[in-house]
């Protein structure tokens, strides 16, 4: 039998692609969502999560540089 699962491939810098390992190590987002690790810049995620991997991302990258946060 074939397990099939809609996904998004994913390309990035290696440091990026650890960040999303940890924040699915830490199932941050609920869940684990990493459906296969490709390789250094690669990782195939679950569709539906996009929308809440993109604003935890965009909210960890605003709280990595508040000077951005004061301009609101």
């Amino acid at each position: 039998m074939v397990n099939v699962k809609k996904g998004v491939l994913v390309t990035s810098d290696p440091a990026f692609r650890q960040l999303l390992i940890h924040l699915d190590d830490s199932r941050q987002l609920g869940s684990k969502f990493i459906v296969r690790e490709l390789d250094d810049t690669h990782l195939f995620i679950e569709k539906e999560i996009v929308p809440s991997l993109e604003s935890k991302v965009e909210q960890i990258m605003e709280n990595m540089n508040p000077e951005t946060n004061d301009n609101k």
